[in-house]
């Protein structure tokens, strides 16, 4: 009888402590202990806040730091691009208008592009109010044509607006190795302060880009007035001027006390081809007051929370604990399934789990930026490295890309593709004859009659390399490919480009045209193996003329010698 009573009462008392009772009684047990030890690790949780407080804002200067190096070095490709066509092209005309067609939407920092001859004298300009302008005295002008490099000037004003702009400059000498034409380009200060707008706006926080002679460059939207003015005329940063100019380290960091009595540290990073420097301060009185009021804000959570437990934690136990942690799980696996747009929803969760989703959601909003970033570099990279500087039509590999979309696209429509090989006639002998400056001249006036024809046609010119060019026509048969290649044939021949050693004494070009309705069973590498045949076959022909290749069922009726050296080919 005792035994049985003793399990009754067991059953019982198990049934009265439950999870939500025994998660109040634990509370219980834990936090008057808990508040003692938070009161005496409050100091170095403080501490070490200051300390991650820290080395966020500098890991947010060295990303600005890098944003910055990426715009110069921006700057530099694109001139180094247009010297390249500069030294290529022949007539200043034609490497003004070549040099304004490559100016990238994409890089709005660049004001204006310029091509400068050996005198400084301004040549041609996307804007007209620099041409005939004398820069001969600047600095970097003369500094570029010295050094034949790249060269990025200190802060100055704009000789015809007088508006605050730092200029680049890269000599044609340095492509040529003769004194030659220098390309220069104004920089928009205001984008180099638009990339420091993660560093404004934050209490405590002073962020400036200063170039070699100590002017302010660059600030964050609340501090551009900063912009133009020498560094030690900066409050706060006056007393570290003469330090952060004379630092000759890639990066460093110190920390001294301001004028106003302020804790400070700072950081100076140097700027990779320029005398530029990035120098960012942060006061450590005003960046610790928010974290010493999260501190009172979690004495106060702290004291709510027991209040919570025990009088609510039989009936709210499953909302306060259980639901929030099954959301921040269902968000961090969707996050964690790519995701990027997934957030924790603040809104409804209690305030304990709000600061660590808003954590979660900086980290996700963070990881999306820098693959959106990623993506975004990805493919400009992918556009640079597809182009033919030469002929400025797509190389091999952008024409690959393409072909292999079109051939995609027209399997799944069921329409035509054609494709039209060209290739330059006795090219070598034009070569051996003229030299290779006029056989690249040839090829570039080749590219702009290939590019209009493309335009016209709604087709995709490439450069296949060396003097072999192709031309894919989507949508087309085999009858409009070859009407597509008899224009391309005599479109060059209407250039009465000269070629001595040439029958017809101009330069002409032999045309393999090949056509087929894409299928499971056909693959891109057989269009252009045929179009290359009827190339051979052309050849085989007497050049300048124009082959059908009986790809498929697309050309009907061929001829057996245009088969034979097909499948030589």
């Amino acid at each position: 009888m005792p035994s049985i009573r003793f399990n009754r009462n067991r059953v019982k008392l198990n049934r009265l402590m439950g999870i939500r009772a025994r998660l109040a009684l634990l509370a219980l047990i834990l936090v008057a202990p808990l508040m003692l030890e938070r009161a005496r690790s409050l100091e170095g949780a403080r501490t070490r806040q200051i300390a991650l407080a820290s080395e966020e804002f500098f890991a947010l200067a060295r990303q600005s730091a890098d944003m910055q190096r990426e715009v110069i070095m921006s700057v530099e490709t694109v001139l180094k691009s247009t010297a390249y066509v500069r030294a290529s092209a022949t007539g200043i005309s034609r490497s003004c208008d070549m040099m304004r067609a490559s100016l990238p939407a994409t890089l709005p920092w660049i004001r204006t592009l310029m091509i400068a001859g050996r005198d400084g004298r301004i040549q041609c300009s996307t804007n007209n109010q620099y041409v005939g302008l004398d820069f001969s005295d600047r600095p970097y002008f003369r500094g570029a044509q010295e050094a034949r490099d790249f060269v990025f000037s200190d802060y100055l004003l704009s000789k015809p607006t007088h508006m605050p702009i730092v200029m680049a400059a890269y000599p044609v000498g340095a492509i040529t190795g003769e004194p030659d034409a220098v390309m220069l380009a104004s920089v928009n200060l205001e984008w180099m302060s638009k990339i420091m707008s993660n560093l404004g706006g934050r209490p405590g926080i002073t962020a400036v880009l200063i170039d070699s002679e100590g002017t302010v460059l660059a600030a964050p939207a609340d501090r551009t007035d900063l912009i133009g003015r020498p560094l030690d005329s900066v409050p706060l940063l006056s007393a570290v001027a003469e330090t952060a100019m004379s630092s000759s380290k890639p990066t460093e960091t110190m920390s001294f006390t301001a004028a106003d009595g302020s804790k400070r540290a700072i950081t100076f990073t140097r700027i990779a081809d320029s005398g530029s420097r990035l120098i960012v301060s942060i006061d450590e009185t005003r960046v610790t007051a928010a974290i010493d009021r999260e501190i009172r804000n979690a004495y106060l959570q702290a004291g709510l929370v027991c209040l919570i437990v025990l009088l609510g934690a039989l009936i709210a136990a499953e909302k306060l604990i259980v639901k929030p942690v099954s959301m921040l799980a269902a968000t961090a696996k969707r996050f964690g399934h790519g995701h990027w747009s997934a957030r924790v929803a603040t809104k409804h969760l209690p305030s304990e789990f709000v600061p660590l989703a808003k954590s979660f959601n900086a980290m996700a909003a963070k990881l999306g930026q820098r693959e959106r970033e990623l993506v975004a570099a990805n493919d400009r990279l992918t556009v640079m490295a597809s182009i033919d500087m030469l002929s400025g039509l797509a190389n091999r590999r952008g024409f690959q890309n393409r072909i292999d979309i079109e051939w995609t696209r027209a399997e799944q429509t069921g329409t035509d593709l054609s494709l039209l090989m060209i290739d330059v006639d006795h090219f070598k002998l034009y070569n051996d004859t003229y030299g290779h400056p006029e056989g690249d001249a040839c090829l570039s006036r080749l590219g702009e009659t290939l590019a209009q024809i493309a335009d016209a046609t709604m087709a995709f010119a490439g450069r296949y390399g060396g003097e072999e060019f192709c031309l894919l026509l989507p949508g087309m048969n085999a009858k409009q490919a070859l009407e597509v290649g008899e224009h391309v044939r005599a479109a060059v021949l209407e250039l009465e480009l000269p070629h001595a050693t040439s029958a017809h004494l101009c330069v002409t070009v032999s045309v393999g045209v090949a056509s087929t309705r894409p299928n499971e069973s056909l693959t891109p590498a057989d269009l252009i193996e045929a179009a290359d045949a009827a190339l051979y076959a052309a050849k085989h022909r007497g050049r300048n003329t124009v082959v059908g290749h009986g790809f498929g069922d697309g050309f009907g009726d061929v001829s057996d010698d245009t088969r034979d050296v097909a499948r030589a080919g």
